[in-house]
């Protein structure tokens, strides 16, 4: 699948706000399957930035307060990090599934040692149906993330938008073994 990555200043982070956009080969309920943010979930499986997800509280069946943890990047420039997050996951009508999160503190996740903590901002998914197509899913994604500790700008920078077309091309490999 062919992604396009575009990014601009946040309004709610000294960074930028990333914006990824690709048509997956799959059907919107494969690619949600494989995004979704739940517990014992794909996502750790075939996604090379998280190594662990765990729901810390489940505040409702599409509401949850959860912990991700990803491994070290840039040949290990960029440390472990750690992100508690709130998350809410909503279908709509049109066949649209949603998965949206910002950073929140909770009191059975205090930081943990060999992490450093980092912040997602307003971020999220859409899968969206891709009228007549069953079989393909526009993916959009949005992610703005100050991961934390000292790293220079310029490495965030030259990180991210390989980071989210890494992440498209991973997610599409994922759903063809899925349908496998």
């Amino acid at each position: 699948s062919e992604v396009t990555v575009s990014w601009r200043p946040s309004a709610e982070v000294a960074g930028n706000l990333y914006k990824g956009e690709g048509i997956v080969p799959a059907s919107p309920q494969n690619v949600w399957e494989c995004i979704k943010p739940v517990a014992g979930g794909l996502r750790t499986k075939w996604d090379q930035n998280v190594k662990d997800f765990e729901v810390i509280e489940a505040i409702t069946d599409t509401v949850s307060v959860c912990r991700t943890t990803t491994p070290s990047a840039c040949m290990r420039i960029i440390s472990p990090r750690e992100f508690v997050d709130v998350v809410v996951m909503k279908q709509y009508e049109d066949g649209t599934m949603l998965s949206a999160a910002t950073n929140v503190e909770h009191p059975l996740c205090p930081p943990q040692p060999n992490f450093v903590r980092g912040f997602n901002y307003p971020c999220g998914c859409f899968c969206i149906p891709v009228p007549g197509e069953p079989d393909r899913t526009e993916l959009l994604t949005f992610f703005q993330t100050d991961l934390g500790g000292y790293l220079p700008q310029t490495v965030v920078d030259s990180f991210f938008p390989s980071s989210i077309s890494g992440f498209y091309s991973n997610l599409t490999k994922a759903v063809k073994a899925l349908k496998a």
